[in-house]
């Protein structure tokens, strides 16, 4: 896929959002729609021991009702950080590249930025040079509902309708023969380090 892509912003989303990304010309990442909650806009699915865990960035209540979503703050009354770090040790630490990758992840953890947008975005950025995927990221400065077209992907890429797009399988830590689908890029990462933009 070439040519313009629309997405949301998420926290630690998928590989096929990377894969969008490195595939694309124009990347778009929405600023302007109001906030939408049980999404990847805060929250990522990891592999465990028992299973895929959702982690969730937790939003100040007051402001997630009919705000936009650059305008949505984070609530660091709940120690969300610790939270998923551990659960991110936990998961990985015995994967291949936990401890290559681990640090610089905590380092914009302990920022504390305010906004989700800003913790969204720098996480981003983080994880596509990771991947060695060198594009230009754009911000929409107003909203347009035109989510039937083939370039928007901000309502496609879901916890809600992830099986539609497929990763080609590698070994997980706590996979058991199945390989698990719709996980987030952080398991792709910590797995297979440099060779993780391969399975884009």
């Amino acid at each position: 896929m070439s040519g313009k892509l629309l997405l949301s912003t998420a926290y630690f989303p998928p590989p096929i959002y990377f894969n969008l990304i490195r595939d694309s010309d124009r990347i778009f990442i929405e600023l302007e729609e109001n906030y939408i909650k049980q999404t990847y806009r805060n929250r990522c699915r990891i592999l465990t021991s028992n299973g895929i865990l959702n982690l969730s960035v937790p939003v100040m209540k007051g402001n997630a009702l009919k705000a936009r979503v650059k305008e949505i703050e984070i609530d660091y009354s709940k120690r969300w950080q610790q939270v998923h770090l551990r659960a991110m040790t936990s998961a990985y630490s015995r994967s291949p590249y936990f401890q290559f990758y681990s640090e610089s992840i905590m380092k914009i953890f302990l920022k504390s930025p305010r906004f989700l947008i800003d913790l969204n975005n720098e996480l981003l950025l983080l994880c596509l040079g990771y991947l060695n995927i060198n594009k230009c990221l754009l911000y929409t400065s107003s909203f347009e509902r035109d989510d039937e077209l083939p370039h928007d992907y901000r309502y496609r890429i879901s916890p809600k309708n992830e099986p539609g797009f497929t990763t080609r399988p590698y070994i997980q830590v706590f996979g058991s023969g199945e390989f698990v689908q719709g996980l987030s890029i952080l398991d792709l990462i910590f797995n297979l380090g440099p060779e993780a933009a391969e399975y884009l």
